[in-house]
């Protein structure tokens, strides 16, 4: 199993996958064949040539990783979405709402080809939403629900939830005359712990990627990593550190 999961796929003031891209083209390496794109999050991105729809939000992917010599083709124009993750070599999942990427992925019946053919082997990349998939659940996702879909239930290739966009507390360059006095991203996602206390938590923050091989893990990006747990004290894991699925 190999996995590329990004927490955004933009940095404040930078290019569309400007941060990102270098990593990217590492973790690819020669997989410039076949690449397939979901695009099932974005639900209000506007392109040069098309409305509001998946057909711009792929063109603005597929132009994008052109650039770099790489061929990427969108799930939603396929015949078949699961013959097109049959015969796929790289999986891309991208960013948006995660409820309704996974209740597109669910209405496609794609869970299980998903899950099959990268346990296979087949690299699978994602960022944001497409990291949360990644997980087995969404329920650590930050978005609105706007869509029920059929299941929670997401391709679980880590045993872990992802918090993507993690956000500490109290970032102390926000002026304390606008300060949020409401519940942080850590009081949330110690709800979550609260009713799921057996689960784990990595907070993601902006800029930084787990890369997976199998069950080894390491920390790309400049910045630690974030794991909750029920009633345990929180502890970070330091960019370019290897661990597991257990964090050791």
């Amino acid at each position: 199993m190999k996995l590329l999961l990004l927490s955004n796929s933009t940095n404040y003031k930078e290019p569309y996958l400007g941060w990102c891209m270098p990593l990217i083209k590492e973790f690819l390496k020669n997989e410039k064949k076949n690449i397939l794109f979901f695009p099932y999050a974005g639900v209000k991105i506007a392109g040069k040539n098309h409305p509001e729809s998946y057909d711009a939000y792929s063109d603005r992917v597929t132009g994008i990783f052109a650039q770099h010599g790489f061929q990427v083709t969108s799930i939603h124009q396929a015949k078949c979405s699961i013959e097109a993750v049959n015969q796929a070599d790289v999986l891309m999942v991208g960013g948006g709402n995660t409820f309704h990427l996974v209740y597109e992925i669910h209405t496609n019946r794609l869970i299980e080809p998903v899950r099959r053919k990268v346990l296979e082997g087949t690299p699978f990349l994602g960022w944001s939403a497409g990291a949360n998939v990644a997980c087995p659940t969404l329920r650590t996702t930050n978005d609105m629900p706007i869509i029920m879909p059929k299941s929670f239930q997401c391709f679980d290739f880590v045993p872990f939830q992802i918090n993507p966009h993690y956000i500490d507390p109290h970032p102390e360059e926000i002026n304390d005359a606008i300060r949020h006095g409401g519940e942080t991203r850590q009081d949330r996602i110690n709800e979550f712990l609260a009713v799921n206390p057996n689960v784990t938590v990595a907070g993601l923050r902006e800029g930084t990627a787990l890369w997976v091989e199998n069950d080894k893990i390491t920390l790309r990006g400049e910045r630690p990593l974030r794991i909750m747990r029920h009633e345990q004290e929180t502890f970070e894991i330091q960019p370019n550190s290897v661990f597991n699925f257990a964090f050791n």
